[in-house]
């Protein structure tokens, strides 16, 4: 990853875990400002009693889907979240996996981690870890060794998707799956036309829907499938270009 736009995701996420969310970053286009994280939230699919079931603290409201719905994790089970920030998804993943699984947490945000792992703490989750990782360089866990992938709206991030989507496929065990929300556009932007803010608000680093499922393709995925498909911002344009959110399922 461009080690500029690197370093503006890691301030951003410090900022936010350490001041909140104020602009609804990542969110499919329902979410006003003046929305709480637990409301906006649940715009994305999220149960206003999973969310009581877990860390309030650990839910920032940065998603843009709600892909732990569609994993089907099963008890025994191993999980990984690429850009688990404050956790969410790894404690609603570890009530399903229980105590015989295992949750595991990756994110490259020291501050995020940190807010994970108290969160982890208050909570008790005998099952859950978190590691440092930069899940386009290397995830730090050995091959074949993963049943899940999941990830919300960070894949996104990264700015080398096909290496993000091959660590994937490296860690996930034969018939693993990988389920992910992301950001899609109807045209791309040049080198030129980038904004780093706008690429840490999920948006400047979209890619076409083709171009995504390329990079699925390329790490090595052959069964892909679209589970949802919905506009950003209600169909409106950002800067001349259509953002739509994906929740995709592959399987290794």
């Amino acid at each position: 990853m461009d080690n500029s736009i690197k370093d503006e995701i890691k301030k951003k996420y410090s900022k936010i875990v350490i001041s909140g969310n104020d602009d609804c970053c990542c969110m499919p286009g329902e979410c006003d400002s003046g929305d709480s994280p637990i409301d906006a939230t649940k715009l994305i699919g999220y149960s206003q009693k999973e969310l009581e079931s877990i860390p309030q603290e650990a839910i920032l409201g940065v998603g843009c889907g709600a892909p732990i719905n569609h994993t089907q994790l099963k008890e025994g089970e191993t999980v990984v979240d690429l850009g688990s920030g404050a956790g969410i998804d790894i404690f609603l993943a570890a009530r399903k996996v229980l105590d015989s699984g295992r949750a595991i947490g990756i994110d490259m945000t020291d501050d995020m981690l940190q807010k994970a792992r108290e969160n982890a703490k208050k909570g008790s989750y005998p099952n859950v870890e978190f590691k440092k990782g930069d899940i386009e360089e290397n995830i730090p866990l050995n091959d074949n060794s993963v049943d899940a992938v999941i990830s919300n709206c960070v894949i996104n991030l990264t700015t080398n998707k096909t290496n993000a989507f091959k660590e994937v496929f490296r860690i996930l065990k034969n018939d693993g799956r990988m389920v992910i929300s992301d950001l899609i556009t109807d045209q791309e932007l040049s080198d030129e036309q980038i904004n780093s803010e706008k690429w840490c608000e999920c948006i400047d680093g979209a890619l076409t829907k083709e171009n995504y499922l390329s990079c699925i393709r390329d790490a090595g995925f052959e069964k892909i499938d679209i589970l949802e498909e919905r506009a950003y911002m209600d169909g409106e344009k950002i800067n001349g270009r259509k953002i739509s959110s994906l929740v995709i399922k592959a399987i290794k």
